[in-house]
Order: C-alpha cells, then structure tokens, then sequence
C-alpha cells in the first residue's frame, strides 16, 4: 500500500496504531460510556488497554514518548480515508516505512493482553525485530 503524500519520509520508521472505533466527539461520548456501563463487550482493547473514561492514560502517553519511534493513532474511519481498505480486523498496528504499510500487531495479539503493561512488552519485544529500512 502506498504512503500518501502527507506522511513523514518514506525511508523513516513510523507505528501506526488504529482503534476499532470511529472518530468524532459523539463517537468517542459513546465508547466512553460504553466502557462505563459494558466494559466486557467493548470492541476496541486498545482503546480499554491505552485510555481512561475520555482520555489517554499516562502510562501509556510516557510510554509512547520513550519509544524513539514516530508513532501515530487513527480511528477506523481515518484509516480507510488515509490508506483505503487494508482488510485487517481492528484494533491493530501497522509499521510503515519505505513507503509501505505493513500490519505489525494484530487484533489477536493486542486483545491478548490483559493489562498495560503486557501490551508494552509486546511493543517492545516487536520492536527488536524491526530491522532498519535499508
């Protein structure tokens, strides 16, 4: 899938993570209340693993700081205007460099971790294998 024109340049690393939600204040209104009163059904494990009520947890914002990696978030309706439809169930992450956009964690794997912190260690342990773009 080809990097639109508005991303950093294609030869520099960059994790995109993409929520099971759309955005919008009235979107986001919903998802908070649904995490309030079905906190068990709610779709997204990222947004339960990475956000409080309405906002992203601190943990997590340091965490994402320290990484040394541009990172960036959309919601699903943001990913299919930025890159189309790249098929893959969400939430997931993507890695995009050298002007592609590969998936990189799946919705397995996020809805796998039960907490914060095992969400960062799979970051982490990710990370290691990400060789430089050549």
């Amino acid at each position: 899938m080809d990097t639109p024109p508005d991303r950093p340049p294609a030869d520099e690393l960059e994790l995109v993570f993409v929520y099971n939600a759309d955005s919008g204040l009235l979107n986001a209104l919903g998802d908070a209340l649904h995490k309030l009163v079905s906190p068990q059904t709610y779709p997204c494990s990222l947004c339960a693993l990475t956000y409080g009520g309405v906002r992203m947890r601190p943990q997590w914002r340091r965490f994402i700081a320290g990484l040394g990696v541009r990172t960036r978030f959309l919601h699903a309706d943001e990913l299919r205007r930025a890159y189309s439809d790249l098929g893959v169930p969400l939430p997931a992450a993507f890695v995009r460099r050298a002007g592609t956009v590969e998936p990189w964690l799946t919705k397995a794997e996020i809805d796998g971790c039960q907490t914060l912190e095992a969400l960062e260690q799979l970051i982490l342990d990710r990370l290691k294998r990400l060789s430089p773009a050549r």
